[in-house]
């Protein structure tokens, strides 16, 4: 029979303290000059008796592997939970710190390497939230409801293309005085309402859909977990009206307004059974264009760019065209370094990547590493309902894992992935398939790896 449910949740300000690189946009010496909306690191434990589950969700770009490493033990020293059994993730707000050296950035003379002292006191705020969760911990109970999410984005290439509006939000509040403890959702969506003419740190409408929830709806204790959903080639583009915080909040606010909504006959549950399980995949090299090749690209890519600028295309037309030259550059410095054989020891740091699920009861959560296009975590919806998974987990990619689409139509992502396209998309979700029980560990995918052995229900 299930146990009783515990939860605790506990918030750490992870805003830099001095002058930071804002990292997300190439070829603008961006340091911050102030912070408009605090970047937080916010934990929610949660405990059934048996197995009990950390996730902590973090306003910054990325995340490393060596990060979440190094966090996990230390949490796990420090509070018992397993370092098998804790989720971090980031959301990926475009104005934060930069946190990983990206080895496509290396031709790109404004972009700095990653500061060590941010690095460090943004482990420990993941460590300390973790902590003050833990010991937060109390009798609870727990709901899902799902929003729609449509409303602050859609697919970059193409506004009617592939898309995942579903938000799924996991509300969970003290069953006696229904006060909420937290709120945690995962939002297939960019946060880059918010772009390189910027120089204050935020959240972007992530924070404001926080905002919005403490104020209208959770009360200001509660913490709220935004993860980041496969996002990929979704954007905030086509909606938006400027590129603002008046607009960052009216978006965020239209997402929070959307969460509300949902909130009718909700039903909550104080018993729930946690399982946590994992497998570690093989994600290939891309196969690099020569460096002639990658120059020729460049250079057709700036000439689409030059044109369409002189003949006043729509400014949304433009921007993407400005994100493929970036794409064409970032390929060209991929390139160089794998002539000068200097891509796999960054390989190695990236493979094997870890899939992590997380069974909350009947709803389950799956933890990818990266930024992937949303076409592969719907592939994962089809097969498996109310399964919904996180992106930026665990670590990072050094860039995206994109469809064969976007590699046949040379999209800005593709030119900026270290790993092979699409096949480590499939292998993530063969992998998942396989924890789910659902399908072969590795579907379309020899090599990817996956143990049975990980499942730590106990």
């Amino acid at each position: 029979m299930p146990s009783k449910l515990f939860a605790g949740a506990a918030v750490v300000d992870i805003s830099p303290l001095d002058r930071q690189f804002l990292f997300g946009y190439p070829h603008v010496e961006r340091y911050c000059t102030g912070v408009h909306d605090p970047l937080l690191g916010s934990a929610l434990y949660l405990s059934d008796g048996e197995t009990d589950v950390l996730l902590i969700a973090n306003d910054v770009a990325l995340l490393s592997r060596q990060t979440a490493e190094r966090v996990r033990r230390q949490i796990e020293q420090r509070t018992g939970v397993s370092a098998e059994h804790i989720l971090l993730s980031a959301t990926h707000t475009h104005s934060g710190p930069i946190t990983v050296d990206m080895l496509s950035n290396e031709a790109d003379p404004v972009v700095p390497p990653a500061d060590p002292g941010y690095v460090a006191g943004l482990e420990q705020g993941m460590v300390a939230a973790a902590e003050a969760a833990r010991q937060a911990a109390r009798p609870a109970e727990i709901a899902r409801v799902v929003a729609d999410g449509s409303c602050v984005g859609t697919n970059r290439h193409d506004p009617g293309g592939p898309a995942d509006p579903e938000v799924p939000v996991f509300l969970v509040r003290d069953p006696g005085s229904h006060a909420y403890l937290a709120a945690m959702l995962v939002c297939s969506m960019h946060p880059t309402v918010l772009h390189e003419d910027s120089t204050l740190v935020s959240a972007d409408f992530p924070g404001m859909t926080r905002q919005y929830l403490q104020e209208q709806v959770l009360g200001d204790a509660a913490a709220v977990l935004h993860h980041t959903g496969p996002a990929g080639n979704q954007s905030p583009r086509h909606v938006t009206r400027g590129n603002t915080f008046d607009e960052a909040r009216r978006l965020g606010h239209l997402l929070g307004s959307a969460i509300r909504r949902a909130m009718v006959d909700v039903d909550f549950r104080d018993t729930l059974v946690l399982r946590c399980r994992r497998a570690s995949v093989d994600l290939p090299l891309r196969r690099f264009p020569g460096v002639g090749a990658a120059q020729a690209r460049l250079e057709t890519a700036a000439r689409r760019l030059d044109e369409l600028r002189r003949l006043g295309a729509p400014p949304k037309e433009v921007r993407t065209a400005e994100c493929d030259w970036f794409g064409a550059e970032e390929e060209l410095a991929l390139a160089r370094a794998a002539a000068e054989g200097r891509v796999e020891p960054i390989h190695a740091t990236v493979s094997p990547a870890e899939v992590m699920l997380v069974e909350l009861g009947p709803w389950k959560l799956v933890a990818w590493p990266g930024e992937v296009y949303v076409e592969f975590g719907l592939e994962v919806k089809a097969r498996s309902p109310d399964t919904y998974v996180i992106s930026l987990a665990g670590g990072e990619t050094q860039g995206y894992l994109v469809t064969e689409e976007a590699v046949r139509n040379g999209w800005y992502e593709a030119g900026n992935a270290l790993l092979a396209s699409p096949e480590s998309g499939r292998r993530l979700v063969g992998a998942t398939l396989g924890l789910l029980g659902i399908g072969p560990l590795a579907t379309e995918s020899p090599g990817g790896t996956a143990d049975r052995g990980l499942d730590s229900h106990h």
